[in-house]
């Protein structure tokens, strides 16, 4: 079968070949037809080093598709199952788990160190990011992966809930339970931030200013729910008109990096919410020092896929959704151009059924 492999770390194509085979099918696993994948960030993150992933691996953990074979041991799920892929799926009797904090459940990780495709001859091992790798035409995954989709939910809207919008709004719900009337900042503008976006003005923020400094980024996020749109040069210059200098009750920062997390910190006001969602590289170090730590008295809140049990989040995403609550349709034609990825996957498209969602 076709997918797209990156071969090497740090590389900036992705080479389509079509002689990749799925292995591991067996007791508790189950193969999943890719009908949708997406592009998260994390991915480009593990392509250029900043997560770590080995190579040679298939990028991809947002997907949905059919279930095409079960393996001995699997209940709940048949043949012709819509499905959608989680990329870290709760064990249930782990430490985490028993805490009702299914998000930190670390049996998921275990998968991303064994292959699950291979090609012919030496050497012949392919990782799927994550453990699963989703730019292909077929996935094996444990069962637990496979999370059922109700019939009306499209195979590309159930693609975005299986990351980037579980984990948008389960930053804004979950994680720093935004109050109606507050005054919130995100830093990043992709699919993530769109929907942390989205999770503000569903908990009633009164002002929500989006923050990146890709122009288009901008003028799709007010479509969303912005109040505000600004580069990033212009932040302090919305601080100081929305705030009156005092900063944002919530500042989100969905890029993961050091410099835009400190220039979050200082955008919350004295006893805000500083909610941390980009994924960043274990080399990047943020520094506080001690004396602003105690003085601000400001919450520094990670959020790890939404800071809640997934399949609920999943359940009240689809819900929302259905009720017009949140834009998914419009979510999926916001993009940035990522010339190497569009390059391999519409490769990949001519004469299959895989369809790309999102380019965050």
């Amino acid at each position: 079968m076709r997918a797209a492999v990156l071969h090497e770390i740090g590389q900036e194509k992705l080479e389509v070949l079509d002689d990749i085979e799925t292995v591991g099918f067996g007791p508790g696993k189950v193969k999943i037809r890719v009908r949708a994948t997406g592009l998260c960030h994390s991915d480009i993150s593990a392509m250029n080093g900043v997560l770590p992933q080995p190579a040679p691996f298939i990028p991809g953990h947002e997907g949905a598709g059919e279930i095409i074979d079960v393996g001995d041991g699997v209940s709940g799920l048949s043949q012709g199952d819509r499905v959608l892929l989680c990329w870290l799926p709760a064990c249930g009797v782990c430490p985490a788990c028993k805490r009702g904090q299914t998000q930190l459940c670390l049996a998921g990780f275990m998968n991303a160190g064994t292959p699950n495709f291979k090609r012919p001859g030496g050497n012949s091992d392919v990782f799927g990011f994550a453990g699963t790798g989703t730019f292909t035409e077929e996935v094996v995954v444990d069962a637990g992966c496979a999370v059922p989709i109700p019939d009306d939910v499209p195979f590309d809207i159930a693609a975005l809930i299986g990351c980037g919008v579980t984990t948008g709004l389960g930053a804004a719900i979950n994680t720093a339970d935004v109050a109606a009337g507050s005054s919130v900042a995100v830093i990043g503008c992709g699919g993530v931030g769109i929907s942390a976006i989205q999770g503000a003005r569903l908990k009633g923020a009164a002002e929500i200013v989006a923050v990146d400094p890709v122009a288009s980024r901008r003028e799709a996020a007010l479509g969303f729910g912005a109040t505000e749109a600004v580069s990033p040069d212009e932040l302090a210059d919305a601080k100081q008109r929305i705030t009156a200098g005092e900063g944002f009750d919530y500042v989100f920062e969905v890029v993961g990096k050091s410099v835009t997390a400190r220039t979050a910190y200082e955008t919350t006001r004295r006893g805000g919410t500083l909610c941390v969602v980009g994924a960043g590289a274990m080399d990047d170090h943020l520094q506080l020092n001690m004396f602003e730590l105690f003085f601000d008295e400001k919450r520094i809140l990670p959020s790890m896929y939404g800071g809640g049990d997934v399949l609920t989040s999943y359940e009240r995403a689809i819900a929302l959704w259905r009720a017009g609550r949140i834009d998914l349709a419009s979510l999926i034609t916001h993009r940035v151009q990522l010339a190497e990825v569009n390059e391999a996957l519409d490769q990949m498209r001519t004469g299959t059924s895989l369809r790309t969602c999102i380019e965050i």
